[in-house]
């Protein structure tokens, strides 16, 4: 593995702990927070072990998604809306 594919699994691990103890703690927008920051930094590593690049930003993400794996945008794309709104609606 390399350094990076290591570093994102570290990461995805990282916020996947966060969300669930947050859940526990019910605080619920900072554990939609960290779950779908989980769910895309996975989407990071399958896009780096299978492509070898890291997208940018979430509109690369999701266009990169799109193309390549839609049965995965499909899923995530809606969840999207979920983690922005745990900004500002409880």
């Amino acid at each position: 593995m390399t350094e990076i594919s290591e570093d994102l699994l570290h990461n995805f691990n990282d916020f996947l702990e966060s969300a669930d103890r947050d859940f526990k703690e019910q605080k619920y927008n900072p554990s939609i927070s960290s779950y779908f920051k989980a769910i895309v930094i996975l989407c990071d590593y399958f896009i780096f072990k299978d492509r070898g690049l890291l997208p940018k930003n979430h509109k690369e993400r999701f266009l990169f998604l799109e193309i390549h794996y839609s049965e995965a945008y499909n899923l995530i794309c809606p969840l999207f809306k979920e983690y922005t709104d745990s900004y500002n609606v409880r």
